[in-house]
């Protein structure tokens, strides 16, 4: 049974079951809260609303827990993308109500800087028309969306990805409401060791003020550099003689300057302090939990990002000051080569099907069989056929690969193929590119230290460009949409199991559960199974296996 719930002003909720087909299935009821209404249902399969984000952090505020949910606002833009490839249209109801009415479309409001505390002028839910009853628009965009999603491609594939993609807005609130645990002393103590004592007024501490002066006089007597002004350090490699395009590091590194090593120690210590310093610990860190706040679907593949807080990018060097309680144990589960198994997995392939579901290396099994054991060259032909870098080595790799498993290669080259020409491409379940005129280049993880992709625009450039992406998209997005799974899988089992197992982190490919230390095993368990069903479900019986690298420790840093 599924029941659509809306606020209404006062703090109440109206609320009615719904049929098959979406419609109501009975009367509206009204309820004194938004707590009580859900709380008091636990029969509902399913609650139907506007958005997670918002409805479900006060639910939990309030100790209310749901196991399901239809986010209006996630499946919109899945939707408006797969149907029209519109991707990164506004997605709000008021929006969704519009097009169904063929109305002007509202903007959403500009995404909200995540902060310590809320603020009371943040920005509330997209109006819908003076007159409009939002529960009314609620029932019509949600009969609307499953009438959109039997027109899909492959409609089955589009309701599991709609279901994942919400199982994953539950997945985040509770994650950013129950926070990493992090020790703020240690995390003090790695501050001053690496940066320094700290000058009053807010310079820079000393270690970095040390090496600022170091920069500069590699440059000569009186000169003065300000190593965090990229301009200015071209400007005195130019004087030198040195004709820079960037101050990226693997440009660095091919100079023989004496700025280059103090210069390249400056810009690791200034990515922490400004990244992960004093100041961000003050911020983020409150009794003993860093309280990210994740976004779903926040890049254009499906992988999640984070509203401030650098929560996907935690410094190796910091995982120190991530301690798991006492008692208790972090068990941090890393997908073995997982995009490669993707791939095996939605292309078909029978030869690399059986490569990918044969041992824990991917790498090493492929290699036995078609590189005459060399790994390197395996790993590299294949990432070559996933990423398109088809150039030098990997272009022979890319020939050994197409002769030895060549419906896994023309996969991903169709995908390539169909993003020169401006089409559409679409994960497995059916996530959508976003049209030519709006891919942004570096959106499929390209690796952009390395080669930078050419300027979106006219010319075979910028259509080469959008085929590497979408070459990529296919398996990285279909990769993000299994994820979604594994995580609402593992949800479930940790919370049927009775456990007191709480899912803390998750980024792309791993997965952080912090748990009472006797809990450790059976979390490890409960990891490898979800992974198994989460294959299953999302790409059917395959011989394809999704191995994790599993560690309990203490502490984060200990797990790599």
């Amino acid at each position: 049974m599924r029941w659509a719930v809306v606020e209404t002003g006062d703090g109440g909720a109206r609320l009615c079951p719904l049929a098959q087909d979406g419609r109501p299935a009975g009367p509206v009821v009204r309820e004194a809260s938004l707590a009580e209404a859900v709380r008091s249902r636990p029969e509902v399969e399913r609650w139907v609303w506007r958005s997670t984000a918002e409805i479900y952090r006060r639910l939990l505020a309030a100790g209310v827990r749901v196991e399901r949910c239809y986010d209006v606002e996630a499946a919109e833009a899945l939707l408006i993308g797969h149907a029209e490839g519109q991707s990164g249209q506004p997605r709000s109801l008021a929006a969704a109500w519009a097009r169904q009415h063929g109305l002007p479309v509202p903007q959403d409001p500009p995404v909200r800087t995540a902060q310590a505390q809320p603020s009371l002028f943040d920005p509330g839910p997209v109006p819908l028309p003076p007159g409009t009853d939002e529960l009314t628009a609620l029932l019509e965009v949600y009969a609307g969306h499953l009438a959109r999603t039997r027109k899909a491609e492959h409609p089955d594939r589009m309701r599991l990805l709609l279901a994942a993609e919400s199982a994953g807005m539950l997945v985040a609130v509770e994650m950013g409401r129950a926070g990493v645990p992090w020790r703020a002393d240690v995390h003090r103590r790695l501050l001053d060791g690496l940066l320094g004592e700290r000058y009053p007024g807010g310079g820079e501490p000393r270690r970095m003020a040390e090496l600022a002066d170091e920069v500069s006089r590699a440059f000569g007597p009186g000169a003065r550099v300000r190593p965090d002004l990229p301009n200015d350090i071209i400007k005195a490699f130019a004087r030198a003689g040195i004709a820079l395009t960037s101050t990226r590091k693997w440009e660095l590194q091919k100079i023989d300057h004496p700025a280059v090593a103090p210069l390249l120690e400056y810009k690791k210590l200034y990515r922490l302090h400004t990244a992960h310093g004093w100041s961000w610990l003050q911020q983020w860190v409150h009794d003993g939990r860093f309280h990210p706040e994740y976004l779903p679907g926040g890049t254009v593949s499906g992988r999640w990002t984070a509203n401030g807080g650098g929560a996907l990018q935690i410094p190796k060097v910091i995982r120190q000051a991530v301690l798991a309680d006492p008692g208790w144990r972090l068990v941090v589960a890393d997908a073995d080569q997982m995009e490669p198994r993707v791939l095996a997995a939605i292309s078909r392939d029978r030869g690399l099907m059986e490569v990918a579901g044969s041992g824990e290396d991917l790498y090493a099994d492929l290699a036995a069989r078609a590189f005459g054991g060399d790994r390197a060259r395996a790993k590299l032909g294949l990432l070559g056929a996933i990423y398109g870098q088809t150039s030098g080595d990997a272009l022979k790799h890319m020939a050994d690969l197409r002769r030895r498993y060549p419906a896994a290669v023309a996969y991903v080259d169709e995908a390539a193929r169909a993003g020169e020409e401006g089409r559409l491409v679409r994960t497995w379940m059916g996530r959508t590119c976003p049209p030519a005129s709006v891919t942004p280049p570096d959106e499929a993880g390209l690796p952009q230290e390395e080669e930078t992709s050419p300027a979106y625009g006219a010319g075979s450039a910028a259509a080469r460009a959008r085929g590497r992406f979408t070459r990529n998209f296919v398996v990285q997005g279909s990769a993000a949409d299994w994820a979604l799974l594994l995580l609402a899988a593992l949800r479930r089992s940790l919370s049927e199991g009775g456990l007191r197992a709480e899912l803390v982190f998750f980024q792309h490919d791993e997965v952080i559960v912090h748990c009472p230390a006797e809990e450790a095993a059976t979390v490890a368990e409960a990891i490898t199974a979800a992974a198994a069903t989460a294959g299953r479900i999302a790409f059917g019986e395959t011989p394809v296996r999704f191995p994790f690298t599993t560690a309990v420790v203490e502490c984060y840093a200990d797990a790599k």
